[in-house]
């Protein structure tokens, strides 16, 4: 049964909630303003995933990828490959991501790190304080607790 053809006389016959429920359950978004929430969401579950799939690959300052990477690099690989485009820079993906309070953040939101110069390091929100990122020289893309307090996060449009 089309769900999108019958949505008026259900509209017509059922509650709030109870349409809300059919219009989840057929996959077709009615609500207004929560379908590029839901697109933003999926991308950064996708850049989440590809990051997580460079564990081990070594940091090397100003690599993008695909085997090498810096914190930069990594943010930007993983959110082209997962559909959207970001600066080169971490201060630039700072400037180009919308914020988001420490208490909304998400998987797949960026981790922007400060010190008074500004922002020096990015990664990517695995969710329970941790990050995927490209850490430093001799190291590897890794998962890690999130070790400053002077952090924010971003989400990427």
């Amino acid at each position: 049964m089309n769900v999108r053809m019958h949505v008026p006389n259900l509209l017509a016959r059922a509650g709030t909630v109870s349409v809300l429920a059919l219009v989840t359950i057929s996959g077709t978004t009615v609500v207004p303003g929560t379908a590029p929430d839901a697109g933003a969401a999926s991308v950064s579950a996708r850049a989440l995933r590809i990051a997580a799939s460079k564990k081990g690959s070594p940091y090397q300052y100003g690599a993008q990828g695909p085997h090498r990477f810096d914190c930069s690099g990594l943010t930007l690989y993983s959110f082209k490959h997962a559909g959207r485009m970001l600066p080169r820079s971490a201060a630039a993906q700072y400037h180009r991501t919308r914020r988001v309070r420490a208490s909304a953040r998400r998987s797949g939101d960026l981790v922007f790190f400060h010190s008074r110069r500004g922002v020096y390091h990015v990664g990517i929100y695995a969710g329970s304080g941790r990050i995927w990122h490209a850490p430093k020289t001799g190291a590897v893309v890794r998962l890690e607790r999130i070790w400053s307090h002077a952090v924010s996060y971003g989400r990427v449009r």
